[in-house]
């Protein structure tokens, strides 16, 4: 469905990533792993067209998007929850939805105002409250949730869980649990890797701009070797 080969990409004269081949399968779990500033968020840049790639080729169900801009990759179906989640802080959290809201694929049961707070039953609650008066783990469910409000294809989440406490971090791994089984072809960057290993079905390892391992969650859980050359602290 999403495909990246050969991406390479420059911060001015400094280059980040180096020849990225990644490919996510429709309906699975694809996971970006690697330590802090390895290029995972560089390569989540250059697919959405914040970060327009030097060289290589990005190609969104059969079609190439390197040289859009991000508002034409997210109308696509491509939808992103960014690290730090920038939410609108003063707009409230039903604002905050309904602002994203689209189905310019024209899904059946689209994802919806109900839909989405069916998911994340926590901020039903928070409908009228602003997004500059909510928890860490609040604005991170609302991020997720305003991701779906655009009806993606593709769902990308940047540190979904960084920061937060182990209650919100199990209701957004229980609400992206929720997501895979709908078939929604997701990207999860994070540090988690117990909670990856379980709802990931591929797994990349970034090291120095580049994509030095690739597999599955049974062969990266039975490699401890491999988690401490390139995960360790």
């Amino acid at each position: 469905m999403l495909r990246l080969v050969g991406v390479e990409a420059l911060y001015g004269s400094s280059q980040a990533l180096f020849g990225v081949d990644l490919e996510l399968r429709g309906g699975e779990v694809t996971t970006l792993l690697g330590r802090n500033g390895m290029g995972k968020t560089t390569v989540v840049r250059t697919i959405m067209g914040i970060l327009p790639p030097a060289a290589g080729s990005i190609r969104f169900d059969g079609r190439e998007i390197g040289a859009l801009p991000s508002y034409a990759v997210a109308q696509l179906g491509i939808g992103l929850v960014p690290e730090g989640r920038q939410i609108f802080p003063n707009l409230t959290v039903q604002e905050n939805l309904v602002v994203a809201e689209a189905n310019r694929a024209g899904y059946a049961e689209p994802y919806d105002l109900e839909h989405v707070l069916s998911i994340f039953p926590k901020l039903r609650d928070r409908l009228v409250h602003y997004g500059n008066q909510l928890s860490g783990g609040e604005q991170q469910m609302l991020a997720v949730a305003r991701a779906l409000m655009i009806n993606p294809s593709v769902l990308i989440l940047d540190e979904a869980t960084e920061g937060l406490a182990p209650l919100i971090r199990q209701e957004i791994w229980r609400g992206l649990g929720i997501l895979k089984s709908k078939g929604l072809t997701i990207l999860v960057i994070d540090k988690n890797l117990d909670a990856l290993l379980r709802i990931g079905d591929h797994h990349h390892i970034m090291e120095n701009g580049r994509v030095v391992w690739s597999g599955e969650s049974k062969t990266l859980a039975a490699d401890e070797a491999l988690q401490a050359r390139y995960l360790g602290v």
